[in-house]
């Protein structure tokens, strides 16, 4: 009961993330880079701090660091800029399908062993998400904010490819962030965005509960169970993630549920269920991916 307790609390922190992206851009009054940057740099330094508290140092090197940084980067300014223009919910959807075909791709390239029914699943979630963001069909959204939570996406698969060669993931995602808040801020004073002057206190509010609640202490939480879920667990734990941001966002945002997106969801979801969820116990350690 605990454990399930504290995975529907990882998921629940998880799915936040798009709600309060989306609730600071649209009621906050911060602008989506200003929001980015403080989104990290909190989590950078709750997980600093709990890195530091619990293995006594932070360390910084490591396989592949730098990759992770870029990608980190590449999906939290992604995610926030994407939010200008979608709906919580939708966004969380097109996310989640990216990435998860974007590890797939990235399986391919290493030449893992790919049972049919992944490829069939990736080929429906990759269908779907087709459908979504093709002008003129399905639910009508920004095709470039689409295209941003999409590369957002594709940047967290590539994280989430990198961290596979951590031996200590909590240590390297502290590692990540930190890193990485320097070059974000370089960007925020390159790239033109509003003045962090003008973002009201509950948007500076939000960024900050985004970065060091459900993004630093959320992945914290999700190292703690993950070692307790069975793979297929794990994966199907995920897939609620798109499930509870919609929620989220018609509760608290009064985002309206179409039927076009009720139907790309299913299609979308339902591929991914069928390309992670392992279907014998030589699959088991697949479906174990990392989440935003």
């Amino acid at each position: 009961m605990r454990l399930f307790a504290l995975t529907a609390l990882t998921m629940v922190a998880f799915a936040s993330n798009s709600v309060l992206n989306r609730a600071a851009l649209t009621l906050g009054g911060i602008d989506a880079v200003s929001f980015g940057v403080i989104r990290l740099m909190a989590g950078a330094f709750i997980l600093g701090a709990l890195v530091y508290a619990l293995r006594g140092r932070v360390r910084l090197g490591g396989a592949g660091r730098w990759i992770g940084v870029c990608a980190l980067l590449l999906y939290i300014f992604g995610f926030s800029l994407a939010y200008e223009a979608l709906d919580a919910g939708l966004g969380a959807l097109i996310l989640f399908g990216v990435v998860q075909i974007t590890m797939f791709a990235g399986g391919m390239v290493q030449r893992e062993p790919m049972p049919p029914r992944r490829a069939v699943g990736a080929s429906l979630a990759f269908g779907g998400l087709v459908w979504l963001l093709w002008p003129g069909t399905g639910p009508q959204i920004s095709a470039l904010h689409g295209g941003l939570m999409a590369l957002a996406g594709i940047g967290w698969g590539l994280y989430s490819l990198a961290g596979r060669r951590e031996g200590d993931a909590l240590s390297g995602t502290a590692a990540n962030f930190i890193l990485a808040g320097p070059v974000a801020l370089l960007v925020a004073g390159l790239v033109p965005h509003g003045a962090l002057s003008d973002a009201a206190f509950s948007g500076i509010a939000l960024a900050i509960v985004s970065g060091a609640i459900t993004s630093g202490l959320g992945y914290a939480l999700w190292y703690h169970v993950l070692p307790g879920l069975a793979a297929s667990s794990a994966a199907v734990a995920q897939l609620t993630v798109p499930i509870i941001a919609m929620a989220g966002g018609i509760l608290f945002l009064g985002e309206a549920l179409t039927r076009d997106f009720a139907v790309a969801a299913i299609v979308v979801l339902g591929g991914v269920a069928i390309s992670v969820l392992p279907g014998k116990a030589s699959d088991q350690g697949s479906a174990r991916t990392p989440r935003e």
